[in-house]
């Protein structure tokens, strides 16, 4: 299934994030795209908020993963400084897709052929107006 919105503002991805968030059941891969500045770590906070996470989430850029104790455990990862895909598989994620929490995964094209089938894919646009367009495709 796939459902488009638009976002207006931060406030509004953080929103669309925590509804989202809210829904989420154990053991759920999200795969989120989208270029600098398109907004994916505001929405991975919005995710996080409404799995009532008391911690602040920041980027794991420089980490490649934080974890956080919410409702249901969260890992955030981040692949952007990630340059071939083996390297990918030498970090375990794969063991992450198959736990009882929530494995976000910003630059997620970096994993092209590595992910689970059945996932969440986010795809973030800016759009011409500076507004953002989220696509969400459950597979």
């Amino acid at each position: 299934m796939k459902n488009v919105i638009i976002s207006n503002s931060t406030e509004e991805t953080l929103e669309f994030g925590e509804k989202l968030g809210k829904k989420l059941k154990k053991n759920t891969l999200i795969a989120l795209y989208g270029e600098f500045g398109a907004g994916k770590t505001v929405f991975v906070k919005g995710i996080a908020k409404g799995l009532d996470c008391t911690i602040d989430v920041n980027s794991p850029s420089f980490v490649f993963m934080n974890e956080y104790q919410c409702r249901i455990p969260l890992y955030h990862i981040d692949l952007y400084r990630i340059d071939k895909p083996e390297n990918i598989l030498n970090l375990g994620l794969d063991e992450l897709f198959e736990n009882q929490g929530i494995c976000v995964i910003e630059w997620a094209e970096k994993a092209t052929g590595l992910l689970p089938a059945k996932r969440i894919d986010i795809k973030i646009n800016i759009l011409d107006n500076g507004n953002r367009e989220i696509e969400v495709i459950n597979r």
